[in-house]
């Protein structure tokens, strides 16, 4: 039988802020019962279609270097994804850098906690 992704588990130093955060950027509700030290979104009943599980744990070790993983996002249902880079800012997260390169083009951002993701916003122009 073939693998499937259940949920993807992220260490954090406060996994209900950081829930929150994420819950919001993806207008996903965070599931009850989340705290400081485990948070989830999208496990059980509170599952939306196809998306794995988001799993908030809290860790004593600091977060370092440049993450192995990143979350991909895309912005299909905005006309101006440029407005959804703002609203990721106002929820709390920081710009990186702006990239075009491999035909698309990308914004590298930061969740609260320095988590990179990128929002992509189409194919590159030239």
């Amino acid at each position: 039988m073939p693998l499937s992704i259940a949920q993807i588990v992220i260490d954090c130093a406060d996994a209900q802020k950081l829930a929150a955060f994420w819950a919001e950027a993806l207008d996903r509700p965070v599931d009850p019962g989340a705290g400081p030290e485990f948070a989830t979104i999208g496990h059980g009943a509170a599952s939306t279609g196809n998306a794995p599980a988001l799993m908030f744990i809290a860790v004593p070790e600091p977060k370092r270097g440049k993450n192995r993983l990143h979350f991909d996002l895309a912005a299909r249902q905005v006309p101006d994804w440029r407005s959804e880079v703002d609203r990721l800012l106002t929820l709390g997260a920081t710009r990186v850098d702006e990239h075009q390169a491999f035909g698309w083009h990308w914004i590298t951002m930061r969740d609260p906690e320095g988590n990179e993701f990128d929002l992509g916003a189409g194919a590159a122009t030239s």
